[in-house]
């Protein structure tokens, strides 16, 4: 398996790219600084992997970066879902530095999810990123969409799957003709995508007759998934642009039969090339808004669980709430002194218990709730399961042992 690597002079690009954009570029510079190091000349950032494509009929190079947490002991229950970049060789290193810094515990962030993010490496875009045939003077090879989307379904996800523990919950993102393929992707009938992130979508490859065509063909399952879309400043050519993006958003708008989960934005002071950062960033907020809920904003159960229950709603996938967060909850309660607040720790250790039925530490928790409150069989049975989850749990070990000579007594 070979390692991509990144030095700190390659930032040069980003640095050149990203002018007006300084907030974006320090957290490229915080997160990549963060990931873990191989040894003290080089900062591992993912794994370079490549794929026999029958669909394509050629050997297709990706790279994988992991989160924090998924080699650690405690979280090896966890799933984790794909976000997939089109352009991977252009997007990778800028985006799984934001994502990680986003998503991960040691920022003190976690305003997103966790993520497994994959990134393609292109080969011949035109090809690969247009879903239909483009009349030009000149012979061309546009039109491989479905054949390049073929290969990412049926082929590379399912690799994914079976490689890593994978949430079928599934993002794609694509910038300029990669962004057409992901609009194209959004109204299919059937994807296994869920959400898109869309920057700068190269509409004028689509005449007005083919946009109408593709609207009108649109169907009830495009409207379970959500759709971010970016509009870049061109310039002179602003407005085609702008109007483009701006009639699709409209269009599917209108055919929307309840609330529209999308949302369209527009970067005035951005152009084609600097905007993927700030639209990439500003995407994966919407796509999670309100995932980042903090333990001080929620005085009850209920808010915790409709908070959720609206993010599951919005993305047509349950997200539940994470188990950190969970355990926060519930360990205020349980060291407050009030026996009405040891009993609703209870209630959110149970609920962790529900939703991750394969972590030692839920049940673990939850042993130490019913300790607390004076229930000691309970508690026992729980440190057991925990055991049974985790055999080097050995708080577990000792709790049992000492709740075992207190019955004894």
């Amino acid at each position: 398996m070979e390692y991509l690597y990144s030095i700190p002079g390659e930032t040069n690009f980003i640095e050149n790219k990203m002018k007006k954009s300084i907030l974006a570029l320090l957290l490229i510079l915080i997160c990549i600084n963060q990931v873990n190091s191989q040894d003290t000349d080089q900062i591992v950032i993912g794994t370079k992997h490549s794929i026999k494509s029958t669909i394509l009929k050629e050997d297709r190079e990706y790279w994988v970066n992991l989160p924090d947490s998924y080699h650690h002991p405690e979280s090896s229950h966890k799933t984790y879902p794909l976000l997939i970049l089109l352009d991977g060789n252009l997007h990778f290193k800028s985006i799984t530095g934001m994502v990680n810094y986003m998503s991960a515990d040691a920022y003190g962030s976690r305003t997103i999810p966790e993520l497994i993010v994959v990134g393609i490496r292109s080969m011949d875009r035109e090809r690969d990123y247009t879903p239909d045939k483009i009349v030009t003077v000149r012979e061309n090879n546009t039109g491989g969409g479905d054949n390049f989307l073929g290969f990412l379904e049926e082929e590379l996800i399912p690799e994914l799957d079976q490689k890593y523990r994978t949430e079928p919950y599934r993002i794609l993102f694509g910038h300029s003709l990669g962004g057409l393929l992901a609009t194209h992707t959004f109204m299919k009938e059937r994807t296994l995508f869920n959400a898109f992130i869309a920057i700068d979508p190269s509409f004028g490859t689509w005449d007005a007759e083919t946009m109408d065509k593709k609207l009108n063909s649109i169907t009830a399952p495009s409207f379970e998934r959500y759709i971010y879309l970016a509009t870049a400043n061109w310039g002179k050519r602003n407005f085609r642009n702008r109007d483009r993006h701006v009639r699709f958003f409209e269009a599917i708008n209108s055919k929307s039969t309840g609330e529209l989960h999308a949302k369209l934005e527009y970067f005035e002071k951005e152009d084609h090339s600097s905007v993927p950062i700030l639209a990439f960033y500003n995407g994966i907020s919407a796509i999670f808004e309100g995932f980042g809920l903090s333990y001080r904003e929620v005085d009850d159960i209920a808010k915790l669980t409709r908070n959720f229950r609206a993010i599951s709603e919005r993305l047509s996938y349950n997200f539940s709430p994470p188990e950190y967060l969970v355990n926060q909850l519930g360990y205020r309660l349980l060291r407050s002194k009030n026996a009405i607040d040891q009993a609703k720790a209870l209630e959110y250790f149970k609920l962790n218990v529900e939703n991750y039925p394969k972590s030692a530490n839920s049940y673990d928790s939850l042993g130490e709730a019913f300790e607390t409150v004076g229930e000691t069989q309970k508690a026992i049975e729980n440190y057991k399961k925990s055991l049974e989850l985790d055999s080097n749990n050995e708080h577990a070990k000792i709790r049992i042992n000492e709740l075992s000579k207190i019955r004894t007594k």
